[in-house]
């Protein structure tokens, strides 16, 4: 992050590709209770009962502790002194198309420029600052952190800064760790000075000096001792200052626009797939333009801040700014989310404070999975993969947990996690807590991305374990159905018929729809794979029939429970029972068009107030209705602009950079809203391709979106012109992998070769075919 203060400057080192997501307190933990069985049967006598207060207060003895924080590295700090000189031309803005950040303004007759950008290839930050006057460049540059640390000059003109994250918890309301056994982490910062008359020194053992240069180039390298999460950091035999050292070593001999060059073609080779325009006009929706001095006088307009942008957008409903939300959601996935990264949290990677709202640990109920639904039909699916391997990591302890708490095979996790891959149930109220559903709505990930990209080669033992588990998790219920007992619908609570508040029942409609969703991927996989005639295929076709329907209660909603409770919070965040509609597919219009009346009824009834994630999810389930009307109010309800602060609160919104609120701030609203948009274009089914299924036609009226995906290996552009399809294109890797095309009320029988371009017009004919790459 670039936190500018005019000419004092502040970049919070929370944008290392590798490093500083692995910066967290604590160590491996014991995710297993080995008294948890006799807890689980008390809860589901009780349950049995009817006793559900009684069963929700019986239930905290399932806890299993707090996770662990995530923690900031630290700051590069850049003071430049003469404050009381006179500045005008302000600008600081985010080019989407690069991944760079630039920083420019005038002193007198000097023109200052700084750009900044986060280097994948060579793991570095990478700052270039410069004048248009020779000699005028002068700072002092320092490394911090709030963690203890050191910091000291190397005779290389290096800054060096070496620290240690704390081992507890409770240790972040006492002050700095004081033992050894946290992740150890470093930083090292690195200069290629410019010009004649250039000077750096040392100044106070810890800072550097630099005066009268005509350009400088800082190159930061950071790592940590985190070697994976089963190794305890006293155990850890990572230096982190070596690693950081050698890394910084390997630039050395390179120039900026050589640093620069790597990085565009790693970050383009992202970014490029996807192009969209939801407007008419020709202006750039690709710059994140955060603040401004002045006007434009060059061409005589006013450049608006994306502050102003928001502002505004009630009125002029600009859909140039739907574009730059859309493709800023991929831009901020690309930048946290990469093979080797750890998985995204909720703040992706972007945390300045040592206790962080929720810790900023990844939750398992909706917003990891959020962060990762853009992955494939955005055409970004190598950004996944760090989600896979801690699906890996998460197995592994939870194969201990399903053992010992729940005397089951398989492996299951709750609904808060943390770079250790806890597994146990977190240590707080029930309607949390009791919720071993997260691994198995992770696990619908994997058989996702195989529907998009038929690859054979990931995962399925993961999705096998995990469908193992939920096979011994489901119990002989009432009315010959299989149910699930404790069960919990995430984060909400009912009334008992006795008026008491209760959240712990028996077989919510979630965890009956994850199951299902969990159990026909197996199903499906292992068809795919010739291994259908294993013990686990065979118990999940046998239990398959016995999973209890989706009720639909007296007022025509989906319910939410197994019983028709009093709801005393029908404006609630979560949208659990929905799943089936999305995320999942168990709910379609095609198929029970009923139930997906009743799902229209209970987005109605839910409201449209929330934090943002759970305004994207709503753009998303009306999409998935193809109610276009309602998914575009989601959409004039999330662009609002909410002034910064730490406030809590769950009316959502966006800051004047465009991250997301809920407040304070989440990352997965800005990769749902992305998700979104996507989804309000295309949909698609194993067989089945919808264009344009939600488009808002007289909002964006004329637009093309090339580059999204779709299940069957499909790529596809798609243009529009006065609210109705142009022409589309689509191709595939995979022969026959969609048998149907949808527009509207059309329908046409396809057939896809491999490797080859169709071209349809607005009524679904194909015009002409063409081989790919010609």
């Amino acid at each position: 992050m670039v936190l500018d203060e005019m000419r004092d400057q502040h970049n919070a080192l929370a944008g290392f590709p590798q490093g500083d997501d692995t910066l967290w307190t604590g160590a491996p933990g014991n995710y297993t209770d080995s008294e948890a069985p006799a807890a689980l049967a008390v809860v589901r006598e009780l349950v049995n009962q009817g006793r559900f207060a009684d069963a929700t207060e019986a239930a905290t003895h399932l806890f299993g502790g707090q996770s662990e924080v995530y923690q900031p590295l630290g700051d590069i700090n850049l003071e430049f002194g003469a404050s009381s000189q006179a500045y005008d031309s302000y600008k600081r803005e985010l080019d989407l198309h690069t991944a760079t950040v630039l920083v420019t303004y005038n002193i007198g007759e000097v023109r200052y420029m700084r750009e900044h950008f986060c280097s994948n290839p060579h793991q570095v930050i990478v700052t270039m600052i410069s004048a248009n006057i020779p000699g005028q460049v002068s700072c002092t540059m320092s490394l911090s952190s709030q963690l203890k640390n050191n910091v000291i000059v190397t005779n290389a003109n290096e800054l060096v800064m070496e620290g240690i994250c704390p081992s507890q918890r409770p240790r972040l309301r006492n002050g700095n760790s004081n033992d050894v056994t946290g992740i150890k982490f470093a930083a090292v910062l690195g200069l290629q000075i410019g010009g004649n008359t250039a000077k750096a020194t040392v100044v106070n053992d810890q800072q550097l000096r630099l005066d009268n240069a005509d350009w400088v180039v800082l190159v930061v390298a950071a790592s940590s001792s985190f070697n994976g999460p089963f190794v305890n950091p006293a155990d850890s035999e990572l230096d982190p200052t070596s690693i950081a050292l050698n890394t910084l070593n390997l630039t050395r001999n390179l120039t900026y626009d050589q640093l620069k060059a790597a990085h565009l073609d790693d970050y383009q080779h992202l970014f490029y797939r996807l192009t969209i325009q939801l407007s008419r006009g020709l202006k750039d929706t690709h710059s994140l333009l955060t603040e401004k001095e002045r006007p434009n006088e060059e061409v005589g307009v006013e450049i608006r801040t994306s502050a102003d942008r928001v502002k505004s957008f009630s009125i002029d409903e600009d859909p140039s700014l739907v574009e730059l939300l859309f493709q800023y959601g991929r831009y901020l996935f690309i930048s946290c989310s990469r093979p080797g990264t750890q998985v995204s949290n909720l703040q992706g990677i972007w945390n300045q404070d040592v206790a962080p709202a929720w810790d900023a640990a990844p939750h398992l109920n909706i917003n990891l999975q959020m962060n990762y639904w853009p992955a494939l039909p955005c055409n970004l699916s190598e950004c996944q993969e760090p989600l896979f391997d801690f699906l890996a990591s998460l197995a592994v302890n939870g194969s201990k947990t399903a053992k010992v708490n729940y005397q089951s095979s398989g492996w299951v996790t709750h609904h808060v996690t943390d770079i250790w891959a806890k597994s146990s149930a977190f240590l707080k109220n029930p309607k949390h807590a009791v919720w071993p559903m997260g691994g198995a709505w992770l696990c619908t990930h994997l058989w996702e991305h195989y529907q998009f990209s038929l690859d054979k080669n990931k995962a399925y033992p993961l999705l096998e374990g995990c469908a193992t588990f939920l096979v011994d998790w489901l119990i002989e219920g009432q009315g010959g159905y299989l149910e699930t007992n404790p069960s919990t619908s995430p984060e909400h609570a009912f009334l008992t018929p006795d008026g008491q508040p209760a959240s712990v029942s028996y077989s919510t409609t979630m965890d009956i729809l994850i199951i299902r969703e969990v159990f026909s991927a197996v199903l499906l996989s292992a068809e795919v794979l010739g291994k259908s005639d294993t013990d686990l295929v065979k118990n999940i076709k046998k239990a398959l029939p016995r999973l209890p329907p989706i009720q639909i209660a007296r007022d025509r909603t989906i319910m939410e429970w197994a019983l028709d409770f009093q709801d005393p919070e029908v404006h609630h965040r979560h949208l659990s029972h929905l799943f089936g509609l999305y995320p999942g597919h168990t709910i379609t219009l095609e198929k029970n068009a009923d139930v997906c009346e009743a799902a229209a009824n209970s987005l109605y009834k839910r409201g449209e107030d929330g934090p943002g994630w759970s305004t994207t999810w709503k753009m998303a389930l009306w999409a998935r209705l193809f109610n276009s009307e309602n998914a575009y109010r989601m959409v004039l309800k999330l662009i609002t602009l909410v002034p910064p602060g730490e406030k809590v609160d769950f009316e959502g919104g966006l800051y004047n950079n465009l991250w997301t609120a809920h407040p304070p701030f989440q990352i997965d609203a800005n990769f749902g809203f992305t998700a979104a948009i996507a989804e309000m274009l295309l949909q698609s089914t194993q067989n089945d391709l919808y264009l344009l299924p939600a488009l808002p036609r007289d909002k964006w009226t004329r637009g093309c979106v090339k580059g999204l995906r779709a299940r069957g290996d499909v790529t596809v552009n798609i243009c529009w012109d006065e609210g109705e399809l142009q022409e589309a294109l689509l191709w595939s890797n995979h022969g026959n992998s969609v048998t149907r095309l949808h527009y509207g009320g059309l329908v046409t029988a396809i057939a896809v070769c491999s490797s080859t371009v169709y071209k349809f017009n607005r009524g679904l004919e194909c015009l002409e075919a063409w081989p790919l790459g010609k």
